[in-house]
């Protein structure tokens, strides 16, 4: 399967996608995954924007509308993790994950699927230690403190992934992990970042929590993004009897910009008998289920269970645990289209995109979030803080499919599950059930081609470690920039106009030419407790 793997999105969809398009055009392949590795940027409207912790020159509606209005389908498969520059109040509807835009799925807070037998894990947030603890206590409208602190990672979803067992080919997480740098070519990092350099002696360069799963789940793959620069390393793991070893290796991007390496085209293995399609993961249903009881919602410390303590502490499931939650499912984890729109998406014919000024919404359900929640009979974090609140309202759901059957107490056949839209926000707004073919918005999405090509796993030779430059020795520096950075025009909109090979991942540095670093943007990536990176 060809996975395309994008940095920080920064709402820019469509340079994204037409980017990929201009890769497949060139290379003669075509791309069946799209994963983004936070920084998505998933505004519907204005409101939206005011829940984006950035200065609000930066809070501009960019494209994602479009795909969630309905104006456009992602003609890709697209999977992403948050960052810290998110529309937080609409992620936070979908703890667990869902479709934020048809054919364009969230992970959650944290969440595992599976893709054609591919096994991704996802971590969405940055780490902050004050806040890691604490419960899912925030909701829009967000005050200037929880519009920060609701993009922090809290260790309810470190404990849950830490549950996992079995191969787990592709980890995400928005930070990088703690001390990956030492594994790439640190040299050519601080060329290009050489405001890096204190934090790496300090030990603070990316995520405490994020390095704990690294070296506990060893996955194949780690990729990452945040930090605004590309950076490879092989990560070696050594088992305690020095019997077995294996590798991840880890890929981190920049963001969406010209003449910046935001994007890189990978080969890996995948089951040819199962169709590019999205399936829940059994044992992450499983661990959900069984940990339900620790989430917490509480703006106070929330410790997780440990040895030594009356109960039980380790929640990676027996079969016969997973074998219920199979038969909830009624024996099918295929990941039903479901899409609702629950606001009105922004309208460009009347806007000019950087209107401010109408406040902040106020917390809502999403029915994609209660009918997983009811199905599997777990809780939604934003239900609890509604409840609390004494605002709490059922969120309608339709009736579905040919049996009549009701989300909210029965399993619904997957296959069936109408396409629905909500339009407006109380509860006047009305329910309309569209055609229940597996079409979006009257348009049939196109049928992925698979790839012949495969990725082989990873090796351990002494010349698969990162490498100083990992550029031909004879080019010249003049044709290295080039080679990697073309000049952008309407005919090439790309920014890499190569289809990266197997070395380009493992090798693959800054490039040989440090870039000036300009002086005013240093804060942004200092050690201090800043979000704005």
């Amino acid at each position: 399967m060809k996975i395309a793997v994008e940095g920080c999105a920064h709402g820019e969809l469509e340079k994204i996608y037409d980017t990929i398009a201009y890769l497949e055009q060139k290379e003669g392949v075509k791309v069946d995954l799209l994963i983004c590795c936070g920084d998505f940027q998933s505004t519907r409207n204005t409101q939206d924007l005011e829940c984006m912790a950035v200065p609000i020159k930066y809070r501009d509606i960019c494209t994602f509308y479009k795909y969630y209005s309905g104006e456009k389908i992602a003609p890709i498969l697209t999977i992403f993790i948050g960052g810290n520059h998110e529309a937080s109040n609409y992620l936070s509807e979908l703890a667990y994950g869902g479709w934020v835009a048809p054919n364009i799925y969230y992970l959650g807070y944290a969440g595992v699927i599976q893709v054609a037998g591919i096994r991704i894990a996802g971590l969405s947030g940055i780490f902050k230690g004050r806040d890691f603890k604490m419960g899912h206590f925030e909701k829009a409208p967000f005050s200037s403190s929880s519009m920060r602190s609701v993009y922090h990672i809290r260790n309810l979803e470190v404990f849950r992934l830490k549950q996992i067992s079995g191969k787990l080919d592709i980890a995400l997480s928005h930070d990088w992990p703690r001390g990956v740098c030492h594994h790439g070519n640190m040299k050519q990092l601080l060329r290009f970042k050489p405001f890096f350099e204190e934090d790496i002696k300090n030990n603070i360069l990316g995520s405490q929590p994020a390095e704990e799963l690294l070296n506990l789940l060893k996955p194949t793959y780690w990729f990452s993004a945040h930090l605004h620069c590309k950076f490879s390393a092989l990560i070696r793991h050594i088992s305690e009897d020095d019997a077995d070893t294996t590798s991840t290796k880890f890929l981190a991007l920049d963001k969406c910009l010209p003449k910046r390496r935001f994007l890189q085209i990978l080969n890996i293995p995948h089951d040819e008998d199962k169709e590019i399609a999205l399936e829940y993961d059994l044992e992450w249903l499983s661990i959900l289920s069984l940990t339900n009881h620790l989430l917490s919602v509480k703006q106070t410390q929330n410790y997780m269970p440990g040895p030594g303590g009356n109960g039980r502490w380790m929640f990676t499931p027996t079969k016969e645990e997973k074998d219920l939650i199979l038969k909830k499912f009624a024996d099918n984890l295929k990941i039903p289209t479901n899409f609702i729109r629950t606001v009105q998406a922004y309208d460009s014919s009347s806007s000019s995109g950087h209107e401010h000024g109408h406040g902040q919404p106020t917390a809502q359900l999403n029915p994609q979030t209660t009918f997983f929640c009811d199905l599997l009979g777990i809780d939604d974090p934003i239900a609890l803080l509604l409840k609390e609140e004494g605002n709490f309202q059922s969120v309608e759901l339709p009736l579905y499919s040919t049996n009549a059957v009701s989300c909210l107490n029965q399993p619904v056949p997957h296959n069936t599950l109408p396409e629905v839209e909500r339009i407006g926000g109380d509860d006047s707004d009305r329910i309309e059930a569209a055609s229940s073919k597996p079409t979006l918005h009257g348009m049939k999405l196109p049928s992925p081609k698979l790839s012949g090509l495969v990725l082989p796993p990873p090796t351990h030779k002494e010349e698969d470690l990162p490498l100083e430059d990992s550029l031909n020795e004879f080019d010249t520096v003049q044709e290295k920039e080039s080679r990697l950075n073309p000049e952008p025009s309407a005919e090439n909109p790309i920014i890499e106009s190569r289809t990266p090979a197997e070395s380009d991942v493992v090798n693959s540095g800054q490039g040989p030419l440090a870039k000036k670093f300009k002086r005013r943007n240093q804060a942004l990536y200092s050690s201090t407790d800043n979000d704005d990176v």
